[in-house]
């Protein structure tokens, strides 16, 4: 019996910039075991990624950048299997998440059954992160083809599904390789959707938000959600959430100051 007939009715739909260096993790932990890897790439995209995408058997489509939702909702329409799996260049399928979907799959799925998610585990630091507001961090990125799409508030794009959501338990691994520089440098750029949402609903900025809500956040994250266990790596990383919980809301403020009549 040849490995091809063992392949799942999946495909799995990636979307992707200049990814080289770090995308062939990704594709390795899903080909051979898929029907199908599709790769919707930024269309300036020249650092080599689309060879090593074609060179695990992906579909490359090239695309001008229409946003994270836009580009995912992409990608899940050139699908052609019944099941998809919506994975990031920076993430890797468990061997143990791929024996927990098999196992799945070829048990039979109830037909009210829309998607699965399961807990996703960032490498950081140089350690694993279990605790704190990065663990589990469940993700919805195994449905039933027509019965979900991507939407949310750019960047943080979430799957809106019909039929029931189910869990699987194993991790989906996360290798974020992000410093600190490139960290911080986000969160200024990433709360521009926030900042226009807050404003279309009329919300503002008061004590709450800027001294409760940031306090909240960090107390959550290393308290309450155990973020201690996660050592200096689990300390910043609530203080980044409050700092960045704080740093959205500063900006709904000064853009109702700047907007405001002098």
């Amino acid at each position: 019996m040849t490995e091809s007939v063992n392949k799942l009715p999946i495909s799995v739909c990636l979307i992707s910039g200049a990814e080289a260096g770090r995308i062939g993790k990704a594709l390795e932990s899903v080909s051979g075991w898929t029907s199908e890897i599709i790769v919707v790439l930024n269309e300036e995209v020249r650092d080599g990624t689309e060879e090593i995408a074609l060179s695990h058997g992906a579909k490359v489509f090239r695309e001008p950048w229409r946003g994270f939702i836009g580009q995912k909702n992409s990608a899940a329409a050139r699908a052609s299997h019944p099941w998809i799996l919506g994975l990031d260049a920076d993430e890797v399928v468990s061997p143990q998440l791929r024996e927990e979907i098999t196992r799945t799959m070829e048990a039979g799925i109830d037909p009210s059954v829309g998607a699965w998610q399961f807990p996703r585990c960032t490498f950081y630091f140089g350690r694993w992160i279990r605790h704190g507001d990065w663990y589990p961090d469940r993700v919805t990125r195994l449905w039933r083809k027509n019965d979900a799409q991507w939407t949310g508030i750019e960047p943080h794009a979430y799957l809106q599904v019909t039929g029931k959501i189910l869990r699987l338990k194993r991790d989906l691994l996360h290798y974020s390789n992000q410093g600190i520089d490139q960290q911080i440098s986000k969160i200024a750029p990433y709360s521009g959707d926030f900042v226009r949402h807050q404003l279309e609903q009329n919300k503002r900025s008061g004590a709450f938000e800027l001294v409760l809500r940031p306090l909240w956040r960090f107390i959550r994250a290393y308290l309450f959600r155990l973020g201690f266990l996660d050592g200096w790596p689990g300390y910043y990383i609530a203080w980044l959430t409050a700092f960045s919980t704080l740093t959205r809301y500063m900006k709904v403020l000064e853009a109702r100051q700047e907007s405001s009549p002098k």
